[in-house]
């Protein structure tokens, strides 16, 4: 994943569109040249694709995760950006762009997995392909259009380099004392902060050992200079590295609920193979179900932000019905719920299993797959308090400088969620098939428990909840000067 300088954000917006259009251009060629793709099958037998289709297929793919690596971190940031803090009257609609972003991608969603879907199938791959890179181009001239019109950050530089800074200038005075006096510790004297782009941070008592680096010692006045870095930070600089340790145990919980969100492409899947998946003539494919998530996401973005906000903000007193913290708080509790639900109708799918003797058959049990919309409307419903939620809370408070960059530690849940899940999933399946043991988890899910892993998850996700109400009521706030 990319994460840039918050201040480069839409010269990497442009680019990453780029990347991402040719990827898409790229897949396009490879499904509609004849001599970029695999001959046709004959019978049951398909040739197999000669290794320049396979490098053009893939860089195509690589394409695209490098320009989406790019363009997810930036584009929240940079939307956000066009609201100005200090007016009245644009700072509560800064919220509600969050919400109407994710509404934006979620439609995105809807289009791809259903029409683009159909169309792939029916038409044609080439076709498939060759819509949302037509699309993708259409992007990237409207955001050239509106160039005028942004208002863009002054670049700050690199903020890992500012965090090896203040590490190193630490060290060096690893041996002093800070001293009791803040007004002591270096910062310069102008309104704005050394770093370009950034408010001053006021200083903060936490990790008192990073605010040796704005000693001044002797040496430092001896030699006059005090434009070096690496020897001597500002407390801006110091309270950057701050604030971001300070988001890590909020960062942390983030990675458990997207375990449990991994499964709505897993086990969510896997389970839905396993019921009545008919409705009259029609069959569903267990994987189109997601497409109850986006419509229930579709659903809850107007409600909470038309409805669920103005009642919030009379009873609250919040401009935004309910702090960040609280608002991804409801969503991990949502989504322990959704899981729940989840464990609840594999229950009932296990029940009818036995009843009629399918324990040691691998078919589908005759209990629809439409009793799994309710797990994917609540996993929706979490999405839309907890997804929407990270990225305001990490726009919010991060440094002026880094608001990329925490957005791209925020999407860094979701992969490193899924890792988790993995790892889950093997742990349990080691564990539960030893002595010769079926498993919670068997090729034939009729003969295990995946009611069983779901309670597992359920009970993680409960106890990430307490974790973060922990880690929420600790979090102390940015403050700038």
């Amino acid at each position: 994943m990319v994460s840039p300088d918050e201040a480069e954000a839409a010269v990497l917006l442009l680019e990453d569109g780029h990347c991402q259009s040719q990827g898409m251009c790229t897949l396009t060629l490879s499904a509609s040249i004849p001599a970029l793709r695999p001959a046709e099958c004959e019978g049951s037998v398909c040739p197999t694709a000669t290794t320049a289709q396979y490098a053009v297929f893939f860089l195509g793919l690589y394409l695209i995760a490098l320009g989406t690596g790019g363009i997810k971190p930036c584009v929240s940031s940079f939307g956000a950006d066009q609201f100005d803090d200090t007016d009245p009257r644009e700072r509560p609609k800064k919220g509600s762009f969050f919400n109407w972003f994710y509404f934006s991608i979620n439609i995105g969603a809807l289009v791809s997995s259903s029409l683009l879907v159909w169309i792939q199938d029916n038409v044609g791959w080439g076709i498939g392909f060759g819509i949302p890179a037509f699309f993708m181009g259409m992007a990237i001239a409207s955001f050239l259009a509106g160039t005028p019109l942004y208002r863009f950050q002054k670049p700050g530089g690199s903020p890992i380099t500012r965090f090896c800074q203040v590490v190193v200038a630490a060290a060096r005075k690893w041996t002093l004392e800070v001293p009791e006096d803040i007004s002591l510790l270096y910062e310069i004297p102008h309104a704005n902060s050394a770093i370009k782009g950034s408010r001053k941070l006021e200083h903060t008592n936490e990790l008192k050992c990073l605010d040796k680096a704005a000693v001044i010692t002797n040496d430092d006045m001896k030699r006059g200079d005090l434009s070096n870095p690496w020897r001597i930070c500002t407390v801006t600089q110091v309270e950057e590295l701050k604030i971001l340790i300070r988001m890590f145990p909020i960062w942390v919980t983030g990675i458990i609920y997207a375990a449990v969100y991994a499964q709505m492409s897993t086990m969510f899947v896997e389970q839905g193979e396993m019921m009545d998946t008919t409705i009259g003539s029609f069959t569903i494919p267990a994987a189109s179900l997601s497409i109850f998530d986006i419509i229930s996401v579709m659903i809850w973005v107007p409600i909470y932000d038309r409805a669920i906000v103005p009642i919030a903000r009379k009873l609250t007193g919040q401009e935004r019905g309910f702090t960040v913290l609280q608002r991804m708080g409801i969503g991990l509790f949502i989504s322990t719920i959704a899981i729940s639900a989840a464990a609840l109708v594999e229950i009932e799918r296990l029940k009818f299993a036995r009843e009629l003797g399918l324990v040691h058959k691998d078919v589908a049990v005759p209990m629809s797959i439409l009793w799994q919309i309710p797990q994917y409307f609540l996993m929706g419903a979490a999405e839309v308090f907890i997804n929407i939620g990270q990225l305001e809370f990490f726009y919010e408070q991060s440094p002026d400088a880094m608001r990329s960059l925490c957005s791209a530690l925020s999407l860094l849940t979701s992969s490193l969620g899924s890792y988790l899940s993995s790892l889950i999933l093997t742990i349990v399946t080691t564990i539960t098939t030893k002595n010769g043991n079926v498993g919670w988890i068997p090729d034939n899910l009729n003969e295990g428990h995946l009611d069983y892993f779901f309670w597992l998850l359920a009970v993680l996700g409960f106890l990430n909840s307490l974790l973060y109400i922990f880690c929420a009521g600790k979090y102390r706030q940015k403050r700038a000067s």
